[in-house]
């Protein structure tokens, strides 16, 4: 596996223990996990599996994530930690996804 996957795979990893934790004492705790902590999960297996859709979505998503780390910083100080965190799970996921597309396109020819 590709170096950027495996940097890929063990962030989406991190994100979804990351909401696992940030959501444990939540009320709506299910719906919480089903809505953060599944996709990264997801994702995993696709990109384990060495799909190019999955390593897609994962930017795709990563954009979403890092919008609402950066809303959730903001907003509401008591979570800002989690919220930073996510914030930089999300751009280390954006940068992993397309890294072998910004390397065949800029790279050595």
């Amino acid at each position: 596996m590709k170096h950027s996957r495996v940097v890929l795979a063990l962030s989406l990893f991190a994100l979804s223990v990351l909401f696992s934790l940030w959501f444990h004492d939540s009320k709506l705790r299910v719906a919480a996990m089903i809505f953060f902590s599944l996709p990264p999960l997801l994702l995993l297996i696709g990109v384990v599996r060495g799909s190019a859709k999955a390593s897609f979505w994962a930017g795709v998503l990563g954009l979403f994530w890092f919008c609402h780390g950066v809303m959730e910083a903001y907003t509401l100080p008591a979570v800002r930690g989690y919220a930073l965190a996510e914030v930089a799970l999300a751009i280390v996921v954006v940068v992993a996804s397309s890294w072998p597309g910004v390397s065949a396109r800029f790279g050595k020819k």
